[in-house]
């Protein structure tokens, strides 16, 4: 059994020989006592670990038969089982019950039954380690005692614990006799000896737990085999059997409630006349029918009993993968992780930490996400990081060496050979090993991105689907690994689906300097593709990154440049194609008379938009578009506007913020007839002496439509979208010859007057729930308090 080595105290026991002929009372020392008492009371966190560590302790002895057996043929010719069983049994006054747990284990004589059992933290597993060194087997034995505290935690749910164990036959001890170690949680002593039911066990040890009355609940098979799921399904190589009795109904074929049936004759008397004859037939077949109906079998209840396998599933890590197929780990993922679907992919791997640890571990990849995920972002920790220690469940909690949280939704198994924990085998010691788990964690799943990537491009979409925003957040948070993971985005053009930034480089042009991107999120890559940011771009055959995860413009900011190729939001001003320096002459004459020919009309816009932007230039790049504005190098974009919006929607913040925001230039495109049209009014307008004559008015109009117009096709909002939108109906009403001055009917028919009388009675229908007034002084309402956990999914 599981009996650890002393860790902090030496806690020397009276060494006695236990006669077997009467029972010997055994005092604690005063200390042990002591001690005792906190085991029992401080040491454990949650009382359901008294089945693990019984558990634990009855594999132990269960693996030093068998390793015993490799020297010693005697002990266990390997005719007969190894397992663990465990009986619940309840009074018949069902006040009170018992819990039995059984192994056909090594056993124990009455000398080690008050060694092990009547010291504490005295391991029989690490005593045992010590004299099997080196011996051939036990290397590979699924020993899992550490510390010898294991048995004591039964007391936790236990007043009394009695232990009734016998060894196997030896050379030396051809007739044992089996023994009983009894001992109650309040007492300060402990009796051992011989049962007075004889063997009854054959080999093993039986520990029978006299539950308390608040843990009465352990006696449900479903607590019990629940329990065993979570902490033991995979801790021992050997079957654990959980006895289950329920009862049935059955049919009792002994009995029937058969009713006599009689013949048509009898039943019926009646002349026989071809027309009576006929309805005596249908009413004969009825009476029949009802008395075929009437017999109904007896039913009884019987009581069936069953051993069940509860770990019937061997640890999957454990095994070889060249051996596993992938309905195998499909099934493994689908029960240990309660996931209804299959996961996407996975990855099974051994090796060392580096710091002495050997572990093996599977890496899942679910099909999707929780719905809640981005919503509970900022909150999200990892709950499914299986952490093992020699198949023994420990924790999900890695506290400050938690994976990140872009990276909390991975499902891992860890099973490490030895890891240092504290004494209840509950948590874990602060240690290397842990630090190490999160980057081999993260590193195997890059791995697993990487390898899908490379050899199945058809799953890679749908990890692209499901992850996309995810690997791309980790690359903005995760310094360590960005290179690796921005390797991985995939971003929409608007030439192709989706590429990789090392594809986009490979398809630049030549003496293309930058990385040409263009971000607005909400939109549609092919909407974004018809931006008027990009219409001379596209039209030049240039390749530019569409934007559209909230994520994306956040990561090109981080990244900055992508091996040594900076980006370029070309929503802002200052856009280089990067082949300026071969333009002709002719072109670089073209320009220049162009500067010169729009100057009036540049100097009169900046006039009239001098509140909404800092400068108005002729465009490089509009072809179809009259117009557009941009931000300025330091300024902000409409699609980052919009997302410190969101951010700072309870206002009050202005300053730099606001000057950056309205940092913006119109860019004007000469080649547009609008444009053209527009210079030439300026320019006739520059003639006339009365700068506020109707023609002036309406030239100012058609400007801020314009601008309005530039701002809300380049994404940003208009600074009065009712002053814009009065000034689209006038500009309608002269092209459909109505009068600009035309009023519209704004008659309405007004409020009644003033009432401020409060009716006696209440208002008819003004109740809720349907329920007529005059019905209301009969209705009473109870209203009961009940457990939140009284309260099931159902009836909510």
């Amino acid at each position: 059994m599981h009996f650890l080595r002393s860790v902090v105290l030496s806690l020397g026991l009276l060494s006695i020989h236990v006669a077997a002929e009467h029972p010997v009372k055994l005092n604690y020392q005063s200390d042990v006592a002591r001690l005792r008492k906190i085991v029992i009371n401080s040491l454990y966190s949650h009382k359901e670990i008294f089945l693990r560590e019984l558990i634990s302790n009855a594999n132990d002895a269960l693996e030093k038969l068998r390793i015993t057996a490799l020297t010693e043929k005697s002990v266990w010719d390997g005719t007969d089982s190894l397992n663990i069983t465990i009986k619940a049994v309840k009074d018949e006054d069902g006040t009170n019950g018992r819990i039995v747990i059984t192994d056909t284990g090594i056993g124990m004589s009455p000398q080690e039954l008050s060694t092990n059992l009547g010291t504490l933290a005295k391991s029989g597993t690490s005593d045992f380690l010590s004299l099997a060194e080196g011996q051939e087997g036990a290397a590979t034995g699924n020993l899992i005692g550490a510390f010898g505290l294991g048995f004591y935690s039964s007391f936790l749910v236990a007043d009394r614990v009695q232990v009734a164990s016998i060894p196997p036959k030896t050379d030396r001890n051809p007739n044992p006799v089996q023994h009983v170690f009894s001992s109650s949680a309040d007492e300060s002593s402990y009796e051992i000896f011989e049962d007075p039911r004889g063997n009854t066990l054959g080999r093993g040890t039986e520990i029978t737990l006299y539950l308390k009355p608040d843990s009465l609940e352990y006696l449900e098979t479903n607590a019990i085999s629940g329990l065993v799921n979570k902490h033991s399904s995979f801790s021992s190589s050997f079957p654990i059997y959980l006895f289950e009795r329920w009862t049935e109904e059955v049919a009792d074929e002994e009995g029937l409630n058969t009713p006599e049936v009689p013949e048509p004759s009898e039943a019926l008397n009646v002349p026989s006349t071809p027309d009576e004859d006929d309805e005596a037939i249908i009413e004969v077949a009825s009476e029949h029918d009802e008395a075929k109906e009437s017999v109904l079998p007896k039913v009884k209840n019987v009581t069936k009993e069953e051993w069940s396998r509860l770990n019937a599933q061997p640890p999957l890590w454990a095994r070889d993968p060249k051996n596993i197929s992938d309905q195998e780990y499909n099934l493994f993922y689908q029960t240990f992780f309660k996931d209804f679907s299959d996961p996407l992919a996975w990855h099974h791997f051994s090796g060392d930490s580096g710091s002495g640890v050997a572990f093996k571990a599977i890496v899942f990849l679910p099909s999707r996400l929780d719905a809640k995920f981005w919503q509970t972002l900022p909150e999200q920790k990892p709950k499914d990081v299986k952490l093992m220690v020699k198949r023994v469940f420990i924790t999900s909690d890695l506290g400050d060496d938690s994976l990140p949280k872009w990276a909390s939704w991975v499902k891992v198994v860890v099973d490490a050979e030895d890891l240092p924990l504290n004494v209840s085998r509950e948590t874990l010691q602060s240690n290397r090993f842990l630090k190490q788990l999160k980057q081999m964690i993260i590193k195997r799943m890059i791995q697993l991105f990487t390898k899908i990537s490379e050899e199945d491009p058809e799953k890679f979409e749908k990890i692209q689907e499901v992850y996309g925003s995810i690997i791309k957040l980790g690359a903005v948070e995760d310094s360590k690994n960005q290179a690796k993971l921005t390797s991985l985005t995939r971003f929409s053009t608007n030439q192709r689906n989706k590429t990789s930034l090392d594809q986009y480089l490979e398809n630049k042009k030549h003496g293309q300097k930058q990385i040409f991107y263009l971000a607005e999120i909400g939109k549609t890559p092919e909407l974004l593709s018809q931006s008027v940011f990009i219409e001379k771009l596209h039209a030049r055959g240039y390749e530019v990154l569409l934007l559209t995860d909230p994520v994306d413009e956040i990561l090109v900011s981080n990244l900055r440049q992508w091996k040594g190729i900076p980006f370029q939001d070309v929503a802002k001003a200052g856009l280089q194609f990067g082949d300026e320096g071969l333009d002709a002459e002719e072109e670089k004459e073209q320009q220049k008379d162009l500067d010169e020919k729009f100057k009036p009309l540049l100097d009169w816009l900046k006039l009239e938009a001098k509140d909404i932007v800092r400068n108005v230039v002729l465009s490089n790049r509009l072809v179809k578009s009259p117009c557009a504005v941009v931000a300025n190098i330091d300024g902000y974009t409409a699609n980052v506007q919009k997302i410190l919006s969101a951010q700072n929607s309870k206002g009050g913040r202005e300053g730099l913020m606001g000057q950056l925001a309205n940092a913006k230039t119109l860019e004007i495109n000469p080649r547009s007839p609008l444009i053209v049209g527009l210079l030439r009014r300026v320019e006739d307008l520059a003639t006339q002496e009365d700068e506020k004559n109707i023609e002036a008015e309406e030239l100012h109009e058609v400007a801020s439509i314009l601008i309005d117009g530039a701002l809300v096709r380049s994404g940003f909002e208009v600074p009065d979208s009712h002053r814009f939108f009065s000034r689209v109906d006038r500009v309608l009403r002269r092209s459909l010859g109505v009068s600009e001055t035309a009023p519209t009917d704004e008659s309405v028919k007004p409020a009644p007057p003033v009432d401020s009388s409060v009716p006696d009675t209440p208002v008819t229908g003004a109740n809720d729930g349907g329920i007529p007034d005059n019905v209301w002084d009969k209705v009473s309402l109870e209203i009961e308090e009940m457990e939140e956990d009284a309260v099931s999914h159902d009836e909510l």
